[in-house]
């Protein structure tokens, strides 16, 4: 096959897996038009239908998903390789993306990055928060984190942060006129701020525990977030009761904005790992900043 048609091909793939002229276009930098043209010309002269196309969505044809198993994992070997070249250059280079949760990218990735963009200038760090516990691989990442029990085993784990711990926590102008909850079970008399993640489906259960006894609750309430800060800032105002990441609270509640309830029913638990696959050549680039994240503690 001719040379000049490896851009095709790899537009292809890229239109394949996203199932979105919207998103793939995105992904490539150009326009949505543009790349339904290349597509086009690569189903004419292969006189071949690779996608099937709807007001709604795109898919492989069998003959798509055939050739997408044939190019993508070649496409992939490239983009390795090529990263890999950047150990041949006298300071390293290239982009690191990682897809984390909201919580670990402003309490860990965010504040390691300060030293390491001036350390490296040429390493470019992008970084997609994002609940769901997708495939890095399929998706273009270079990592993900994730809690320890969360990642798979044929996958390179490195430890980034310390055991956490959950909070339950209101504001004093909410527990004004509301009694403190001493049980688990109490809360569903409370308003209960509470989290929808894409992985669950459903809200996010508050994962509380005491002498071997583990208690999920769903509570009720006004206000559901996939946010975090937005869940912090609905307890500061006195809307509900949050279970939040302990170090998130910490000096709220030593200042005496939110009130901590049921302390014992909240224990210790792994923390962050990032992870990547073990079985493709991480880039210098990563390897790097796998190296700085690193948690030295106990």
């Amino acid at each position: 096959m001719a040379h000049e048609n490896f851009n095709d091909l790899a537009a292809f793939a890229i239109v394949a897996k996203e199932c979105s002229f919207t998103r793939a276009a995105a992904k490539i930098g150009v326009s949505q038009s543009a790349l339904s043209q290349t597509i086009k010309a690569l189903e004419e002269r292969l006189g071949l239908h690779l996608l099937t196309r709807t007001t709604r969505s795109v898919s492989p044809t069998e003959a798509g998903e055939r050739l997408l198993r044939t190019v993508a994992p070649r496409f992939e070997e490239i983009e390795t390789e090529i990263a890999s070249l950047s150990e041949l250059r006298d300071k390293p280079a290239g982009t690191v993306r990682i897809t984390a949760g909201e919580h670990p990218a402003v309490s860990i990735l965010q504040p390691a990055l300060k030293r390491f963009l001036l350390d490296y200038p040429d390493i470019n760090v992008e970084i997609i928060v994002d609940y769901g516990l997708i495939d890095i691989v399929s998706e273009g990442y270079d990592a993900g984190v994730r809690m320890g029990e969360q990642i798979a085993k044929d996958m390179i784990a490195v430890k980034i942060g310390p055991q956490m711990r959950m909070a339950v926590v209101a504001s004093p102008a909410y527990f004004a006129s509301r009694p403190i909850p001493r049980l688990p079970q109490d809360l569903a008399s409370h308003s209960c701020i509470n989290m929808r993640l894409p992985t669950y489906g459903g809200l996010f259960p508050w994962e509380l525990e005491q002498d071997g006894r583990e208690v999920n609750v769903r509570g009720e309430g006004q206000l559901v977030f996939n946010s975090l800060a937005l869940r912090l800032n609905s307890a500061l105002d006195g809307l509900g009761v949050a279970y939040l990441p302990e170090d998130q609270v910490l000096s709220h509640i030593a200042d005496g904005r939110l009130v901590r309830v049921l302390e014992d029913w909240c224990p210790c638990f792994p923390g962050y790992h990032l992870y990547y696959p073990s079985r493709r050549h991480s880039s210098p680039a990563l390897t790097l900043l796998a190296d700085v994240l690193r948690y030295r503690g106990a």
